[in-house]
């Protein structure tokens, strides 16, 4: 999609209005699509716009990234918008610690084939949380 405003066209089973829609595919080249053949992504937190469609040629699902002007055009011409948020985990302050080392994946490794390992895990845990 060049940003170009969706096309007018017309649905030749009822006479009503139907917004044309160009956009790309990477295998088939230009497709044409219709707005419900679209789904507009809108990120609430940064703007982020994206838009997706499966292509009419191959069936191969496309997504493409969309600036919001892009995204208030497909909007406007009709297509669904799904506005999503960045996963909370990402405004969550970073834990300073060290890295996992390759002996610290062979003692969680061999703590994991003993009896009981639950249990220890689970001290060695509630234990941290005191530091």
């Amino acid at each position: 999609m060049g940003g170009e405003p969706p096309e007018p066209g017309g649905d030749p089973w009822n006479g009503e209005p139907v917004t044309t829609i160009r956009a790309s595919c990477p295998a088939c080249g230009d497709v044409q699509l219709t707005a419900a053949d679209v789904t507009v992504r809108l990120c609430a937190d940064d703007d982020r716009g994206s838009y997706c469609f499966r292509c009419p040629g191959c069936a191969g699902r496309v997504v493409k990234d969309a600036s919001r002007r892009v995204v208030d055009l497909l909007v406007a011409g009709g297509v669904r918008l799904d506005v999503w948020s960045l996963p909370a985990e990402l405004s969550e302050p970073r834990r300073e610690g060290p890295s996992f080392s390759e002996a610290d994946v062979d003692e969680f490794g061999a703590l994991l084939q003993s009896d009981g390992w639950f249990d220890h895990l689970a001290a060695e845990v509630g234990g941290s949380e005191d530091r």
